[in-house]
């Protein structure tokens, strides 16, 4: 299910080169690959409890899927922008989040099969912080043809 959703999305975003051009998701691709292993190596070596840094992270997100369904009805131009640096910022935080909980996760010791839905889990939450990050970077920094 894992490779198939992971599919789909890739089928779905094949529209951004119709968008924006070639060079432009080449760079915001490098620039979010850094600050998604950067961001990801901080969640899994700090020893600060992140916890509650994620519920947060989580209101945020919901806050964003509001404020993107009141801009399809506005279509401003501010907002949008607004949403994009928000958004970066919920996403890089999520990913570090997201990776001290799936290495607290591992770290409990479960059987194998356990742990392979744990590994899809995780994985599927680190790979939508990335193309969520991607996407709100592309916003802010891609240049449209």
């Amino acid at each position: 299910v894992f490779w198939g959703f992971a599919i789909a999305m890739g089928l779905s975003l094949s529209s951004i080169f119709l968008v924006y051009t070639g060079t432009s998701i080449g760079r915001v691709f490098f620039i979010t690959a850094a600050m998604f292993g950067a961001m990801s190596l901080w969640g899994y070596t700090t020893h600060r409890d992140l916890t509650s840094m994620g519920s947060f992270l989580y209101m945020g997100l919901i806050g964003l899927i509001i404020a993107s369904v009141v801009n399809m009805f506005m279509a401003s131009s501010a907002l949008a922008f607004g949403i994009s640096i928000v958004g970066v910022l919920v996403f890089v935080g999520l990913t570090a989040y997201d990776t001290q909980k799936i290495k607290e996760m591992y770290f409990e010791g479960d059987g194998a099969e356990t742990m392979s839905k744990k590994a899809i889990m995780g994985a599927t939450r680190l790979y939508l912080d990335f193309i969520n990050l991607f996407l709100m970077l592309l916003r802010l920094f891609g240049d449209r043809r």
